[in-house]
């Protein structure tokens, strides 16, 4: 499995995102290859992200190949800026088989004291099993960011449902097995400074498109 995990927001030009997408899939997917990397997913925004932005995530052996990653993306047509941040996995991914299903993805940053990452670790591995057992849901990945602030963890959690609907659907505990695993979730969150989350569409998905116009 690849060390290094990037991840770039890609602001293109208006209306040109599926532009950046198709050349980042085709083009720039193989020159990221023969630099040493490998691409692991493109997503679009659905909510809480500008309508033409993308999200990208890539594999890199180590730092400094990474760090190439973001000047290649940059010279894309129609790319105004993007910005990259190299992360490690966690817990998960504990390969570097990318995800491939269509669905509902949300990007949940967390920023947190270090002395509260291994009780926040201990809760995903608790808590994951149930939920994805509930919810049709599955969690693909916790990274945690190189770079930061002495003393403090900044860290991604990429989790995918199969629709909006069943993201509405996990916020609400059915029967007590939801509830424990609503229970661990939240004391996650209270071990954090700051959260944020927000949701996208997988563009490098397999077995379907998504051809809705989110915003």
């Amino acid at each position: 499995m690849a060390d290094i995990y990037l991840h770039t927001r890609i602001m293109a030009a208006p209306r040109r995102w599926q532009k950046v997408a198709d050349a980042l899939r085709e083009g720039e997917g193989a020159t990221l290859d023969a630099a040493g990397g490998r691409l692991y997913g493109v997503w679009r925004s659905q909510i809480g992200r500008p309508r033409d932005e993308l999200t990208v995530l890539s594999l890199w052996p180590d730092a400094a190949s990474a760090g190439l990653a973001n000047s290649r993306m940059s010279e894309l047509p129609d790319v105004l800026n993007c910005r990259s941040e190299a992360m490690t996995p966690t817990l998960r991914p504990d390969n570097a088989a990318p995800p491939r299903r269509q669905g509902n993805y949300a990007f949940r940053w967390f920023d947190l004291p270090q002395a509260n990452w291994p009780e926040f670790l201990d809760l995903c591995a608790a808590a994951w099993p149930g939920f994805e057992a509930s919810y049709d849901s599955q969690v693909i990945g916790l990274w945690r960011c190189l770079d930061g602030e002495a003393g403090r963890c900044r860290s991604l959690l990429l989790t995918r449902r199969p629709d909006l609907a069943m993201w509405e659907r996990s916020k609400i505990p059915q029967g007590e097995a939801e509830a424990k695993v609503r229970r661990q979730l939240s004391r996650r969150y209270d071990l954090c400074d700051d959260t944020v989350v927000y949701t996208t569409t997988l563009i490098s998905a397999e077995d379907r498109d998504d051809t809705v116009r989110w915003s």
